[in-house]
């Protein structure tokens, strides 16, 4: 017998009851324009760099901060940068399984309840597209942030991996707030 027959609804899957429960304007996807200004930003300032920088131009900032324009054929630390090119397509594969992930499960947060969470996701996926349009258009990612201390220096980094960071930082301080909220509620 069909729905319509029996006045009995069709079982659903709990993706289809979730996407139903609430409208996208009310879900995480609220904050799918930081993702989107994360990439945008992004892309704009590595242009600009790759525009007017030479490979390791230099100019210093600030006693610890250099901008450098320098390539990354890895990942964090150059993880894997001296492979012999698969993975470029590695990486582009794990930023788009991931920021599917993470957009499906902004997809069925409440913006209002979890809007901290939403917004760490945002971040982290802003940040994993941003330097996976480098991957795609030049096979290596644009680097230019260089922070040191005297003759400590960090691998130099960009406004996509500094994204990531902070969503990570942000998804961590939502957990936290979560735990804390739960023990009281226990007491």
């Amino acid at each position: 017998m069909s729905e319509a027959s029996n006045g009995v609804p069709a079982p659903q899957s709990g993706v289809a009851r979730a996407a139903r429960a609430l409208p996208a304007a009310a879900s995480g996807w609220r904050w799918l324009p930081v993702a989107a200004a994360i990439i945008v930003a992004d892309q704009l300032i590595k242009a600009w760099m790759v525009h007017h920088f030479a490979p390791f131009e230099r100019v210093h900032v600030l006693r610890v901060l250099d901008i450098i324009l320098t390539y990354n054929t890895g990942a964090a630390f150059s993880f894997l940068s001296d492979a012999s090119g698969w993975q470029r397509w590695l990486f582009v594969l794990l930023a788009l399984g991931v920021s599917a992930a993470l957009i499906v499960w902004m997809r069925r947060l409440h913006a209002a309840v979890h809007g901290l969470l939403a917004c760490g996701l945002a971040l982290i996926v802003g940040g994993a597209l941003g330097n996976m349009i480098d991957r795609l258009a030049l096979g290596r990612v644009v680097d230019f942030i260089h922070v040191h201390w005297r003759q400590a220096y960090f691998p130099a980094f960009n406004l996509a991996d500094s994204a990531i960071t902070v969503g990570a930082v942000v998804l961590l301080i939502d957990a936290w707030r979560e735990t804390r909220a739960a023990r009281r509620g226990r007491v």
